[in-house]
C-alpha cells in the first residue's frame, strides 16, 4: 500500500490508470455482445458488397461508379446519396430502372429484370452512400384489418392529396412538359408507400410530417377497396368521372341533337 500511495502521484499515473479503463471496457464489452451480431454484421456487409458489384455493372454508366451522377449531354443520371434503400426499391422494383434510354421526360413501367435478392442487394449498396428512407416494413403497407373508418378517411386523404394528379380512383393523368402521373391499379402496396416517402419523378414527398404512417396505410386500404369493387355494369369511361362524362354527354346528346335538328329542317324544305 505505501508503494502505491508513493506512487500515485507520477505524472503517468492517470494516463495508465485512464488505458486500463479502456482496456477493462473492451474486455466486458467484447464478452457481454451478443454472439448473434458478428453474423449479421457479416450478412449485411457481404449484400453490401454484391449490391456495390452489381451496382458497378448495372448502374454505374448513368448514376457514376460512387453514385455521384452523370451529367453529360449523352447520358444523365441523378446523384443517389441520400436517396435511401425505399428509392431503389420502388424504381428497380417497377422496372422504372434501368432505363433503355436517358434524357427521356419520364421513366416509364417496365418488366422488373432483377431478383428480389439483386434489388435488396442493390438498396443496401445506395443506402450506405448517404441517409435516406428505409424500406417500410410490412405492417407499415399491409391492410389486412383495417376498418372501414379508416377506408373512408384514407379515401379523403387521397381525394385530397393525390386526386388532382392521379384522378379519384388512381387512374392516373397527364400533366405539363409530357410528363404523367401513373396508374395505381397494379401496383403493389409497398411501392405505393415507397413512393408516398421518396417522392419519385415529380411527385411530392409525403413524410412522417405531412401524412402519418397509418395515414399512409389508410390510403393504400381506400385503393385496394376501391379497386376490388365489382364494375356495376356501363361504361366507365376510363374512370376519368365527370370529365369524361360530360365530353361523351357533349358529343352525343348536343350531336344527337344537332342531327335530329338537321334532319327535320331538311324534311321539311322537301315537304314544300
Amino acid at each position: 500500500m505505501a508503494f502505491l500511495a508513493a506512487r500515485r502521484r507520477h505524472p503517468a499515473a492517470r494516463v495508465l490508470l485512464l488505458l486500463l479503463a479502456l482496456f477493462v471496457m473492451g474486455a466486458l464489452s467484447t464478452l457481454l455482445a451478443p454472439s448473434q451480431q458478428s453474423s449479421a454484421d457479416t450478412g449485411t456487409s457481404q449484400q453490401v458488397t454484391e449490391g456495390k458489384a452489381l451496382f458497378t455493372v448495372q448502374c454505374a454508366s448513368c448514376h457514376g461508379l460512387n453514385g455521384e451522377g452523370q451529367t453529360t449531354a449523352v447520358i444523365q443520371g441523378p446523384p443517389l446519396a441520400g436517396v435511401g434503400a425505399a428509392s431503389v426499391d420502388f424504381q428497380v422494383g417497377t422496372g422504372r430502372m434501368p432505363m433503355a434510354q436517358g434524357g427521356v421526360e419520364q421513366a416509364p413501367v417496365h418488366p422488373v429484370r432483377f431478383t428480389p435478392e439483386e434489388i435488396a442487394a442493390l438498396a443496401a449498396y445506395v443506402a450506405t452512400l448517404g441517409p435516406g428512407p428505409a424500406i417500410p416494413n410490412p405492417e407499415e403497407y399491409d391492410t389486412a384489418g383495417v376498418s372501414q373508418e379508416d377506408i373512408a378517411r384514407g379515401g379523403e386523404l387521397f381525394r385530397t392529396n393525390c386526386s388532382a394528379c392521379h384522378n379519384f380512383e388512381g387512374a392516373g393523368g397527364a400533366l405539363p412538359g409530357g410528363k404523367y402521373a401513373p396508374s395505381l391499379l397494379d401496383t403493389q402496396n409497398v411501392h405505393i408507400y415507397e413512393a408516398m416517402v421518396t417522392g419519385p419523378q415529380q411527385m411530392p414527398v409525403f413524410n412522417d410530417d405531412v401524412l402519418r404512417p397509418e395515414d399512409k396505410k389508410a390510403i393504400i386500404a381506400y385503393l385496394n377497396d376501391l379497386h376490388s369493387r365489382p364494375n356495376q355494369g356501363g361504361l366507365n369511361l376510363g374512370g376519368l368521372g365527370p370529365v369524361s362524362e360530360g365530353l361523351w354527354g357533349w358529343i352525343i346528346g348536343l350531336g344527337s341533337l344537332m342531327f335530329f335538328a338537321i334532319w327535320i329542317a331538311a324534311k321539311g324544305v322537301k315537304a314544300k
